[in-house]
């Protein structure tokens, strides 16, 4: 007898590993894999499919990729695939409610985060800019919330503090997979039944902009650094300088300096620091506009007047 027929919902490249998943437990039978319309990327702009979209491709499965899961016609085909049950990791749009109450299992979401804490778009770097000791992977069944539904299992891994968001996805996603293989047969014989989340610690996050990665120095060096560590690859973090935009790629943090200037380029020995609020930002490695990643103190050799230099 088969697996449950199973239908996938992902984009990103941390549900490829849950896709992955999917297709090699044997309590489950993948019957379809929903993922977003390819988008623009690069500077030419050409379409580029999702990861998943991109891995999926390549299995014996249907490959749906709506623009409106609400579309009449999206919905038929779905529910021709008569699925017993769903799994969602990284699929970046908001399910409806003809979706969710398709499979008679509903729909069982891998969250980046340990919920309630970090619920919404972007829990990763938000677990980053705030520090947190812990992360993991929340397994939960789907409600008509932002990711308030009852959950299933919970997996955690400890962040040291020098990890970057892609690092950390790479990581979720590896534990998202294990974690799926192990408790989806008992989640469907019932023996795993979800709990509500508990009542306090929630916290919401939002999608980024490009503005959320200027590094404004009225804050500690601690968070900006954080901020460098979090917002890799997107939006990414920089300064605007005299000379133009200069890219913050990598960077740590030292004690400021008598006489520092909060905003002002210092010499950092052969390199370069932020001024900040409390501590320097040191410079590791940047990247000018329009020219090609460096480390610091190269970056210093080729402009001589960077010493000093105040942020806009």
């Amino acid at each position: 007898m088969g697996g449950a027929r199973t239908l996938f919902f992902g984009s990103g490249a941390f549900a490829v590993a849950v896709l992955e998943a999917v297709v090699g437990a044997p309590e489950l039978s993948l019957v379809g894999v929903v993922t977003a319309p390819p988008r623009p990327a690069g500077r030419r702009g050409a379409l580029s499919p999702t990861p998943v979209g991109l891995r999926a491709a390549s299995l014996d499965a249907p490959l749906l990729v709506p623009e409106r899961l609400r579309d009449p016609a999206v919905l038929a085909a779905l529910g021709a695939l008569g699925p017993e049950v769903g799994i969602l990791a990284d699929y970046g749009k908001i399910l409806p409610a003809p979706v969710l109450d398709l499979p008679v299992h509903g729909i069982l979401n891998l969250h980046p985060s340990l919920l309630p804490r970090h619920r919404g778009a972007t829990p990763i770097p938000a677990a980053i800019l705030a520090g947190d000791a812990e992360t993991g992977v929340s397994l939960f069944r789907m409600d008509a919330g932002m990711d308030t539904g009852p959950l299933v299992a919970v997996e955690r891994t400890a962040l040291p503090g020098d990890e970057d968001a892609p690092a950390v996805e790479t990581r979720l996603g590896t534990l998202a997979a294990e974690l799926l293989a192990r408790a989806i047969g008992p989640y469907l014989r019932g023996e795993l039944p979800p709990a509500p989340q508990p009542a306090t610690g929630a916290t919401v996050t939002r999608p980024l902009a490009r503005e959320d990665g200027r590094l404004d120095p009225v804050l500690p060096a601690v968070d900006l650094e954080r901020r460098v560590r979090a917002y890799r690859p997107w939006p990414g973090t920089f300064l605007d300088l005299p000379g133009g935009r200069l890219a913050v790629l990598r960077a740590t943090v030292a004690r400021g300096g008598a006489g520092d200037v909060p905003g002002t380029l210092v010499a950092e020995g052969p390199g370069l620091a932020l001024a900040t609020a409390s501590g320097r930002l040191v410079l590791l490695e940047v990247q000018p506009a329009g020219g090609r990643p460096m480390d610091a103190p190269a970056y210093r050799r080729g402009r001589p007047g960077a010493v000093g230099a105040r942020v806009r």
